[in-house]
């Protein structure tokens, strides 16, 4: 609406009404009675209606989206969802479930208002529920945390900003096994009621199933305890219905046939059938409510083949009345289990680690597979992290190139068929193009972020970084590479993202030797030179031309090595330089050569030492000189061969199965005769006199002031380079494995790097939970049921993403590693990690795929090589191992931010802050708290996440409160607003709902509600101080002032205010699609509305709208921005002019003065209606 002086938007939104679908009985229209509700005193059946839509598995997420490539499966999830709603409008009873918002965004975005109206019904209405919520159904066994958290933030943004609703039910309905980490941080301390799966071992189902356990309270978390705990509800079998039951359209099913006229009527049976499946399930579980999962994979494509049959299950079923059925979702049946306060609930800790579906299938080969895609995700999260904390710094901008795209693919990729590895190849190409399309567009928001914060005159553009080289691992960096002339230097600026200063140690690709490095004070650095090695530089030259499109014709020469301090969340520029003047290389080393081992050779320019033996060239011994710690380790790569299956067993080691086959690891250095590992593979037993092994090792090393280095080449296709440190208490183990050579007989490898320590550890070791707490492992061992073993080796991996360590009573042995892995150890004093898997068979788990990634070039196809990296340190029993953990974890994930041009020195120290840092220059966190998100999200609000890293009673100085100073976090900045947030940040903390109380076996009632685990305490609103527990997590939205300039303006008329312009900007959200609308100020802040006024007596409409606005239809808007125009504008509809946008329509659309004339002289009817209201009637005369 627009009249002179004054305008006004609103929000359209459009509705419509439901109907009831009937159906025909002996030629007669009958209403099926679906209408039933939970009765007491009988066993009451939940049916559950839902369609888990896998985003990417065997086609890719817009193919299945979009229904295309049918001829490897036949999937369209837009079918399912216009389906569903057309299914849910035919009858108010009807409910269904959906979880992933990937899919449901891209549905949305093609709606019109009138069936967004009618779908928030649905939802309002409980008919459709949001379950889980995020972006995908995640995996919980190689997912990171601040991954699982940022992919469930953004489906929960959505839901809350669409629906204003929150999930309640947690549903990981086929994840691979169990997190504790899901459980208690992406479970109860989001908000989530109850969490519901399907998989879990084979042997602890049956033994739960027998015990009426499959339902139970869950604390995940040893220093949450039971104010973390989660109800979970396991599913008796899948997350299909029972046999007989199942009803998708292109089934073979027998439909309920109920018309006496036609032929197969089957009332009868299909009511019996039902009774006894549902007393199945009763005789499993506790109390008079069980649950059946009405759907499966892709499911109702053409939805009213399964309402049709659940309709006439429940009309006939609740007809016979020996049990009640109902629709239902996980919400409403939990509602149910709880309000039966007579029942005691078992307790689960832990994790459901390692599955199990039978007999020698365990699903812990998915832990690795794919370890380069693995690599590719984690390392991409780190960025993320990164270029969101820059994007927030210097102000996120409404066009151009964002985070946003970046963060759509890490979502995406943390599916349970993604980052897992357990989808085709195509489908895993087309995760790594998202993910690099969003690396590209990040990338240049790093870019010009740096240039900006670097860049004295604000006013003017900054130089611009015109390179980062995510290929550095192979010494692929072109911009290192140039030539350096003497007129330019090449500029290094290294940005750190975490919150605490650190020193690391930098390697950059060059050509040239003759080389000085300063930092941004002009200090020349200690550098060193490492020659390149042959197996990079075969690397680089196969790898460059297959990935890149590049033909490498010169390797470069050297690695140039120095180390970098970066303040925290700040940056530090260095300058490398081609050498001039006498003494200019005082500081400067000569290129190192390769000499080879001689004798027992030591490592170490520090404190740790590393000794290699004369005869085997491996490691033997680590010591630490500062404290002590010394062990006997010898360190090798070997390979299991690939189960092919037998008669016996037909189970082979696939992408998701590792299944050996034997306990016997061959040592890669050895050549077998190929008469003995066939042998082997087919199960029969062999002396040694039958076969031959030729061990073979070469190690080199290069010596030097920052680092040494062991290179060894342990066979063709494996090769190692171990890196110690002066100032860094660990060692660094770089591996190349591949192409994995496969033989005539085609069994697969499966290669892993073994450490073997004299250490007595009692079958005990410890891993991580999605990088978060350490569990403890037992060998051969489980914490809820006797373990029948029968793999002993498959059966003891768990999944790594932090690491893991094992300890005797005076020293730790702690690995951390680069990516998700899978990991054990399977004899006492041992570490194993595997590295990279080849497999040359499916493992019958749905994909139809082997795993065998290859590299082609020129059509000519080999294997993939993988180069990754792993850290091992040891330290004294005690917290020194504990401390190593976390802050070198925390290194490994976010590194160092680096990017690169050439320019003159002088000029750029001259028009650029060399170094500098967002937060205080003079305070830092304390080191056991990161900062785990620092996001921009709207105009005004910024999203903040801090993490304590330490668990209760793991360090005696770190496992306390700790506290963080917002106002030194955000110095310059003035904070007028904090709430703290749930985790996805979608509710305030202090307005979320109490947690449901559950009767846990063995435990008083009051017990649990005694139990208060630290926590930090309420935010001091003056102090602005934040303090964090032990492994507790805050989130915040916060609120800033703009800073107006102190100094005083010319004014042109003196004693007159110059208002400036306020203007309102309204548009469609182009990833949400709603509506937004946005009002600026004078001062250039903006604020978000959805309803607002500007201009002559705006304050008078703006407190009417706030009395009276309602989201409702499109008409009913434009008809109350009528009545606020009324308000304050004489002579009624003449003065008024009002104009609709709509997302059909392009533009504004100008009302004619007919219709504002009509809706005018309604409201005029309306309010003389009201008037005699409240007169009353009339006397009679």
């Amino acid at each position: 609406m627009v009249i002179p002086g004054l305008s006004l938007l609103i929000y359209v939104i459009v509705s419509v009404t439901t109907c009831l679908s009937l159906e025909s009985v002996n030629g007669v229209y009958v209403k099926y009675g679906t209408e039933a509700r939970v009765v007491p005193d009988k066993l009451n059946v939940h049916l559950v209606p839902h369609s888990h839509d896998d985003v990417g598995w065997l086609k890719t997420v817009d193919q299945y989206f979009i229904g295309s490539n049918n001829s490897i499966q036949k999937a369209c999830v837009r079918n399912v969802m216009d389906s569903v709603m057309d299914s849910l409008r035919r009858d108010p009873n009807r409910k269904f479930v959906f979880a992933e918002m990937a899919f449901f965004t891209r549905w949305w975005g093609e709606q019109n208002p009138e069936t967004h109206e009618q779908v928030k019904k649905l939802v309002n209405s409980g008919q459709l529920e949001f379950v889980n919520g995020g972006w995908s159904m995640n995996d919980e066994a190689t997912c990171h945390y601040i991954d699982m958290i940022d992919q469930m933030t953004l489906g929960h943004r959505f839901i809350m900003q669409t629906f204003n609703i929150t999930p309640r039910a947690a549903w990981q309905i086929d994840p691979f096994g169990h997190s504790s980490v899901q459980a208690y941080l992406m479970g109860a301390e989001l908000g989530f009621d109850s969490l519901h799966f399907a998989r879990i071992d084979y042997q602890d189902r049956e033994k739960r199933k027998d015990e009426k356990s499959l339902e139970f309270v869950w604390r995940g978390s040893e220093t949450f305890a039971s104010s973390s705990q989660i109800f979970t509800n396991t599913f008796p079998v899948h997350y299909s219905p029972p046999s007989g039951f199942h009803y998708e359209i292109t089934d073979d099913y027998a439909p309920l046939q109920d018309d006496p006229l036609l032929d197969a009527f089957n009332i009868k049976e299909a009511v019996d059938n039902f009774v006894n499946a549902s007393l199945f399930y009763a005789n499993v579980t506790r109390g008079n409510h069980v649950m059946w999962t009405m759907g499966d994979d892709f499911q109702y494509q053409f939805a009213e083949s399964w309402f049709r049959q659940m309709d006439r299950l429940i009309h006939y079923v609740n007809k016979d009345g020996r049990v009640n059925a109902v629709y239902s979702t996980p919400s409403l049946y939990v509602d149910a289990k709880n309000a039966a306060k007579n029942i005691t609930w078992p307790l689960k800790t832990h994790d459901f680690f390692p599955y199990a579906d039978r007999d020698s299938a365990y699903w812990t080969g998915y832990f690795t597979s794919r370890p380069a895609f693995k690599r590719y995700v984690r390392s991409l999260s780190g960025y993320y992290l990164a270029a969101r904390q820059l994007e927030f710094l210097v102000g996120k901008k409404s066009g151009g190139p964002n985070t946003c795209r970046l963060g759509d693919a890490l979502a995406i990729a943390q599916h349970h068929d993604g980052v897992t590895g357990t989808a085709k190849q195509h489908v895993t190409n087309d995760y790594a193009k998202r993910l690099a399309h969003g690396a590209s567009e990040a990338e240049a928001v790093v870019n010009s972020a740096l240039a900006h914060l670097m860049n004295k005159a604000r006013t003017k553009p900054g130089i611009s970084l015109t390179q980062q080289c995510s290929s550095m691992n192979m010494s692929y960096c072109p911009v290192t590479e140039e030539t350096i002339s003497g007129q330019k230097s090449l500029i290094l600026v290294a940005y750190n993202s975490l919150a605490w200063n650190r020193t690391e140690i930098v390697r950059i690709p060059v050509n040239d030797a003759g080389l000085n490095v300063e930092d941004s004070s002009g200090k020349t650095l200690d550098a060193q030179y490492i020659p390149m090695d042959n197996v990079t530089s075969n690397l680089r030259s196969n790898y460059s031309k297959a990935y890149l499109g590049v033909s490498s014709q010169q390797i470069p020469k050297y690695w140039l090595v120095f180390k970098a301090t970066v303040p925290p969340l700040g940056w530090n520029t260095f300058f490398i330089s081609k050498a001039t003047g006498e003494g200019s290389d005082k500081n400067k080393h000569s290129p190192g050569t390769f000499s080879p081992m001689k004798g027992i050779t030591e490592i170490g320019p520090g404190n740790l030492k590393l000794v290699f033996s004369q005869d085997s060239g491996l490691l033997k011994q680590m010591h630490n000189s500062r404290t002590g710690a010394n062990i006997l380790v010898d360190q090798n790569y070997l390979w299991y061969a690939s189960n092919v299956g037998d008669s016996k067993n037909s189970q082979v080691s696939g992408a998701y199965i590792f299944r050996p086959n034997a306990s016997l690891a061959y040592s890669v250095s050895s050549k077998y005769s190929y008469k003995y590992i066939k042998k082997q593979i087919l199960g029969f037993l062999c002396t040694c006199t039958h076969w031959v092994i030729v061990f073979f090792y070469t190690l080199q090393i290069v010596r030097g002031p920052l680092v040494d280095e062991v290179h060894q080449q342990f066979s063709p296709w494996v090769s190692q380079v171990i890196r110690v440190y002066k100032d860094k208490e660990h060692a660094e183990f770089e591996y190349t494995i591949g192409p994995l050579p496969v033989g005539k007989d085609y069994v697969g490898k499966e290669v892993i790097t073994r450490m073997v320590a004299n250490m007595s550890t009692d079958k005990t070791f410890y891993t991580d939970s999605n990088g978060r707490d350490f569990l403890k492992r037992v060998r051969d061992n489980r914490t809820d049921w006797t373990l029948k073993v029968n793999e002993p080796i498959a059966g003891n991996y768990y999944p790594l993403n932090l690491g893991m360590y094992t300890k005797d009573k005076k020293v730790e042995l702690s690995v951390l590693v680069d990516r998700a892995t899978g990991g054990g150890s399977i004899k006492d004093g041992e570490l194993e990690l595997m590295l990279h898997r080849r497999t040359c068979m499916d493992d019958s788990r749905g994909v139809e795929e082997s795993l065998e990634e290859t590299v082609c070039i020129n059509g000519t196809c080999t294997g993939l090589t993988v180069r990754g990296n792993y850290y091992v340190s040891i330290n004294p029993v005690g917290g020194e191992g504990a401390r190593w953990r976390r802050g070198t974890g925390q290194e490994i994930y976010t590194p160092l931010l680096m990017a690169f041009t050439h320019e003159n020195k002088e000029k750029w120290k001259g028009s650029n802050s060399v170094k500098g840092n967002a937060m205080d220059p003079h305070y830092a966190f304390p080191p056991n708290v990161a900062l785990i998100t620092l996001e921009e999200l709207d105009l005004g609000n910024v999203l903040l996440r801090l993490a304590h890293l330490y668990e209760a009673g793991e360090e005696s100085e770190y496992s306390k409160v700790a506290k963080v100073e917002l106002k030194k976090l955000f110095p310059g900045k003035t904070i007028k607003g904090v709430k703290e947030m749930s985790l996805v940040a979608t509710q305030e903390k202090a307005k979320m709902k109490e947690k449901m109380k559950w009767k846990v076996e063995g435990e008083a009632e009051q017990s649990q509600s005694s139990s208060h685990p630290q926590k930090g305490g309420p935010l001091d609103s003056s102090a602005l101080v934040v303090e964090l527990a032990p492994m507790e997590i805050r989130t915040f939205l916060l609120q800033f002032s703009q800073k107006q300039p102190a100094k005083q303006q010319r004014r042109r008329n003196g004693g007159v205010r110059p208002f400036g312009l306020s203007t309102l900007i309204v548009g469609f959200d182009p990833y949400s699609r709603v509506p937004s609308l946005y009002q600026t100020d004078p001062s250039g802040t903006f604020s978000a509305w959805k309803a607002n006024a500007t201009g002559r007596n705006s304050n008078s409409i703006r407190e009417f709208l706030e009395k009276n606005f309602k989201e409702t239809s499109g008409q009913e808007t434009v008809k109350l921005a009528i009545r606020a125009l009324l308000e304050v504008v004489e002579s009624g509809g003449k003065n008024i002019e009002v104009a609709v946008m709509t997302r059909e329509e392009s533009g504004l659309r100008q009302l004619e003065e007919g219709e504002i004339d009509a809706i005018v002289a309604e409201i005029e009817a309306e309010k003389a209606a009201a008037e005699a209201a409240k007169k009353g009637p009339q006397k009679e005369t």
